[in-house]
């Protein structure tokens, strides 16, 4: 496939970071006017190098790491897509190119550079901005990836940064006040070389356990925006009331069923409110959850399917997408099949179900096609547009999770 476009290089060495003083007069601004307050833990004596694990809310996450660290350097893992038009500068300020859900020896030989220079190996593990703020499945290879490094581990959870600009609609910083994040060190050197994998796995896990509706409630939190629903329907495609897929549709601050017609409001507070009858989810990660819990039944039926003819964008290099025109993706219990022509010749990209452990959606994205879904491999990115309406990237997410956990457990 595009046999003749070149790739980006993945194995040119990551620069130092360099213009410091121009990332920090962009980024402490914003974390100063949304009042976030950083608590560090069992950082005394900690300095660079090290591997920082935070989580993926929104943009807000690196201008909070940015303070958080100050005044060190870090490289960071950026996905590709990332440096479009832009890698001289993401390269500059200490970007890593990945491609998403890959095994890449490459970006381990990279961050082993980078421990080496003394600065902080930057990683968000979950891969992606989380749908619904809460965390998402890791990677049991980040405990490898510590062995390999030996160094301290640290972490970064940041709390409201879904509630100010959630994924399923981002354009709007909703100005949300008192945000929170918590740098901690959750093993050293030493640690690293008595403990086990399973046990640093475990480490790792427990600390990446986060819910920022929880926050906003338990912080009494107010967003007053008008539109605060706007797009939710993206990520609650699943009508708990009627059990009907798809037809879920929302406005300004109410979440509604064009199958059975019941609607709920969101509240200020981040809460669901059935405008009429039973309330069947108050909390929004739980109506996420029963979603995941029905396609998980229908994995373990073994009755999982999803076919649909589809747009296909590649994106070989930092230059820009290539489209390739037509395809088609079929996604069942033995995981993802997609097949195209790039204008040369026919293709087929296949994932198993058992090796792909999650993959990145993306809602709307950049107004083309509508919602799509992102399937990498080492060489090659593509953003997979289905046609079929009557469907959800999100049930493919959820799907994709559940295939590798019900796979790999049963066997």
């Amino acid at each position: 496939m595009l046999d003749n476009v070149k790739r980006f290089d993945m194995a040119k060495k990551p620069k130092r970071q360099l213009l410091r003083p121009l990332i920090w007069s962009l980024c402490f601004p914003s974390v100063l006017s949304h009042k976030c307050k950083i608590t560090k833990i069992n950082m005394n004596g900690i300095k660079p190098p090290y591997l920082l694990l935070a989580n993926h809310n929104a943009f807000m996450d690196f201008k909070v790491l940015t303070k958080a660290i100050f005044p060190h350097r870090a490289n960071y893992v950026i996905a590709i897509d990332g440096f479009i038009k832009r890698e001289w500068l993401l390269r500059r300020v200490g970007g890593i190119c990945k491609r998403k859900f890959t095994n890449d020896i490459t970006l381990i030989k990279q961050l082993k550079r980078v421990i080496s220079n003394k600065d902080i190996a930057v990683i968000y593990p979950e891969a992606r901005y989380s749908l619904c703020g809460t965390n998402s499945i890791l990677p049991d290879s980040l405990s490898k990836l510590a062995k390999f490094l030996n160094v301290p581990i640290v972490t970064l959870i940041c709390n409201g940064h879904h509630i100010n600009s959630p994924f399923w609609n981002t354009p709007k910083d909703r100005k949300v006040k008192g945000l929170t994040a918590t740098l901690k060190c959750i093993a050293n050197a030493e640690d690293i070389a008595t403990l086990s994998n399973e046990d640093i796995m475990s480490k790792i896990n427990r600390e990446f356990v986060y819910d920022d509706f929880k926050w906003q409630r338990d912080n009494n939190i107010k967003v007053t925006y008008k539109n605060r629903a706007c797009g939710l329907d993206k990520v609650l495609y699943m009508c708990p009331n009627c059990k009907t897929e798809y037809e879920m549709e929302s406005f300004e601050s109410t979440l509604r069923c064009k199958h059975c017609k019941k609607e709920w409001e969101m509240t200020e507070y981040g809460e669901l409110s059935a405008k009429d009858g039973k309330t069947e989810f108050k909390h929004i990660p739980d109506w996420y959850e029963y979603e995941r819990e029905c396609v998980r039944k229908e994995i373990e039926s073994g009755k999982y399917y999803f076919e649909s003819d589809v747009h296909i964008d590649a994106l070989p290099n930092s230059k820009g997408y290539i489209h390739l025109g037509k395809g088609k993706l079929i996604h069942n219990m033995d995981g993802f099949k997609l097949t195209g022509n790039d204008g040369n010749s026919n293709f087929e990209i296949i994932l198993n179900s058992k090796n792909t452990y999650s993959v990145h959606i993306e809602y709307n994205y950049l107004n083309k096609y509508g919602d799509c879904i992102d399937l990498n491999t080492l060489n090659d990115t593509l953003y997979v547009y289905p046609e079929n309406k009557k469907s959800s990237v999100t049930k493919i997410s959820l799907a994709t999770e559940e295939l590798y956990k019900y796979l790999n457990k049963k066997h």
